[in-house]
């Protein structure tokens, strides 16, 4: 059996404690030796992302070789100031802290998404926007023809890779 991803998405609302329910098969994907805790930081592009604690521990093994650095320390300050442990309750519930949904600015509805290693929760009018910009190609940053070329073409150059390595 290949290594597990997350993919697929769902739409879901948020109640007056500001939690949802996350859907048993990614909750799955987060449990780790017997144990569910995942952490929840800023993501890529006005969203939010869970990620499992060995991607979070791998995250802050690179970073702290950097953390010196002194173009990163905004960045660092914000992505770990904003990052929160956390699990779900016994019905699979999932609290996003206000600081967090008022920086990407969740209403009471969501897309959540799972893209590869991470799960993704954004606003379900943004997700809406990206996705129909993106299927209309009107964006060029957002031209889903051009980005499915241009990210099949890295399948390519890793095989390339590994022809020449061998």
């Amino acid at each position: 059996m290949g290594k597990f991803f997350f993919s697929g998405c769902t739409t879901a609302k948020l109640d007056d404690k500001n939690r949802f329910v996350l859907p048993q098969s990614m909750r799955l994907g987060l449990v780790e030796d017997g144990a569910m805790e995942f952490s929840i930081a800023l993501g890529l592009g006005g969203c939010l992302a869970i990620y499992r604690q060995s991607d979070i521990q791998k995250i802050v093994e690179k970073f702290q070789a950097k953390q010196h650095v002194g173009k990163f320390q905004k960045f660092f300050t914000l992505f770990f100031s904003t990052l929160h442990q956390t699990t779900c309750d016994k019905i699979g519930r999932v609290i996003i802290p206000p600081v967090l949904k008022n920086a990407v600015n969740i209403g009471s509805e969501i897309v959540i998404a799972g893209v590869l290693n991470k799960i993704e929760i954004w606003s379900k009018d943004k997700y809406d926007l990206q996705l129909k910009n993106m299927m209309k190609g009107t964006d060029p940053e957002m031209n889903l023809a051009k980005l499915c070329e241009e990210a099949f073409a890295l399948l390519d150059e890793e095989e390339k890779g590994e022809v020449d390595a061998e």
